[in-house]
């Protein structure tokens, strides 16, 4: 972690101030990093400073490399949620012609601790993780007071951001996700000065995922965002919902329900014009509120705003998963669905139609899903579509699984029903569901409405749920694997091993 932490450290402070800093602070000590006091004397100086520092937060879940890699498969959270549906096997890969995501599919590399695909989410999120530490620290560290209400806003943001990176560790890289609690699992850093550490217990590292989750909403209470690409206390109570429903008390569960409901009464659903396209008979699209493309769309709750400054081609999630966007899904390497998740879907069910079954791609591609808006193969070269990172109806769908998972079997069907209202024609087959029958059919529900989203692997882990792949998988089709496998979670990866000594104390 030392020799990452220093890298990362000089390139928050270069990239900062490149751009803001004055002329003199540069010259003055024109050979060293810049620490993080003198990050903080240089905020006092000039507070927009901690605005870029945010900022570039924000811009690290999409920019390319941020895994520490140059590989195709390293672009920030979409790459890590491409990871994680492979893993869960509803996405496959149609072909192999390229190689991206095969070591992943074929999980290689989930046991060979050397894999760079093992790599690429450690170095992702704990570089999240040293930059939301670093905002912390020149604001004055964890329990600093702030009165100035910009100041407390960015704090705000760090600590959620921080808890952000550390819940998907916990996803990624602990077998049992939260497991007993007494299972050491990950290195807990909360400041930038802490030398390397010992793996910390899951109850250590999920206390502190909630305090700064819990911090962040009560700090973000009164903040109006900019734009949805930032955390505001809506994303937060998304965030801690999610690791509530991965920890899974009775009162964690309880909590759940709580926070998705709040955030449902702010967000609405996907509307069942915007799940699916519609084409007249000549192609054209009928429905531009379709395509999963767009932040603006009401039911998005955090998501990046893509431009051409963001600089993204080929080399993005759009590239790997959309036919219409030049990349690898268009010229061999389509991200299809799974056959077996497919024949479940209902013939009366609008998402049927997301999925093209295409000799030319080899399998179910998600064009009635997520496309660029002209629909033109290979058309878009410059990534402007945009990425989507949490919206209403997982929040829904989260609601109805911690009530089932309480017993509260009428609440959770009536929870179902309102997504199920969008999309099928008859649901009242959902009045005869209960006990485990109800939470299967949550569970089937949430991996069709969010497929390609990256969320059913953490539906796996939370509801400790075996995988079964399809029969037209390329790798192990029809073969089962249990949640905490060692085929359903990344090794810590050899640079750590190799720089971190204490990981064995």
């Amino acid at each position: 972690m030392k020799n990452l932490k220093y890298i990362i450290t000089g390139a928050i402070a270069l990239s900062v101030f490149a751009s803001s800093c004055k002329k003199e602070f540069l010259d003055e000590k024109p050979h060293e990093l810049i620490s993080t006091d003198q990050l903080a004397d240089a905020v006092k100086q000039d507070p927009t400073l901690l605005k870029g520092m945010v900022s570039g937060l924000y811009s690290t879940m999409y920019n390319t490399g941020t895994g520490g890699t140059t590989g195709h498969d390293d672009f920030g959270q979409k790459g890590n949620d491409i990871y994680s549906d492979m893993l869960a096997s509803d996405m496959m890969l149609g072909a192999q012609t390229y190689g991206w995501y095969a070591t992943v599919a074929r999980y290689q590399a989930t046991k060979d601790f050397t894999s760079n695909q093992a790599y690429v989410p450690w170095r992702y999120y704990y570089r999240i993780i040293f930059a939301a530490n670093t905002v912390i620290d020149v604001l004055g560290g964890n329990d600093a007071v702030l009165t100035d209400v910009n100041l407390k806003n960015y704090m705000g943001q760090a600590k959620a951001m921080r808890a952000y990176a550390y819940f998907y560790l916990t996803q990624f890289y602990a077998e049992k996700g939260y497991g007993t609690g007494a299972e050491k699992i990950l290195p807990l850093y909360i400041d930038t000065k802490a030398p390397n550490q010992p793996l910390s217990t899951s109850a250590q590292i999920f206390d502190q995922i909630v305090k700064d989750l819990t911090e962040s909403i009560q700090i973000l209470a009164t903040y109006n965002r900019t734009n949805k690409g930032e955390i505001n206390a809506d994303v937060a109570k998304g965030l801690l919902a999610y690791t509530y429903a991965a920890r899974g008390t009775d009162a964690d569960l309880a909590k759940v329900i709580t926070l998705t409901d709040e955030v449902l009464a702010k967000f609405p659903l996907t509307t069942k014009n915007a799940v699916v396209a519609q084409l007249d008979g000549t192609g054209k699209l009928l429905n531009p509120e379709s395509g999963f493309n767009n932040v603006a769309t009401p039911s998005w709750i955090w998501g990046a705003d893509l431009t051409i400054a963001s600089n993204l081609d080929l080399v993005s999630w759009w590239g790997q998963v959309d036919v219409y966007t030049y990349s690898y899904a268009s010229v061999g390497d389509a991200k299809v669905a799974d056959n077996a998740l497919y024949a479940s879907i209902r013939a009366d069910d609008v998402r049927k139609n997301q999925f093209v079954n295409s000799a030319t791609y080899k399998g179910l591609i998600p064009t009635g899903k997520f496309f660029d808006p002209a629909r033109v193969i290979q058309g878009q070269r410059q990534v402007t579509t945009d990425y989507i990172y949490m919206r209403a109806d997982e929040m829904l769908l989260l609601n109805a699984e911690a009530k089932a998972r309480l017993s509260q079997d009428a609440p959770a069907r009536d929870a179902l029903k309102k997504l199920l209202a969008l999309r099928i024609t008859d649901f009242s087959y959902v009045d005869g569901l209960s006990g485990n029958a109800l939470k299967e059919e949550i569970y089937l529900q949430s991996r069709i409405e969010l497929w390609g989203e990256g969320k059913t692997y953490l539906a796996v882990k939370r509801n400790k749920h075996s995988v079964t792949r399809g029969s037209a998988n390329l790798f192990f089709p029809g073969e089962t694997f249990a949640y905490d496998s060692d085929e359903l979670t990344f090794p810590i990866p050899q640079a750590e091993v190799i720089n971190n000594p204490n990981l064995k104390k």
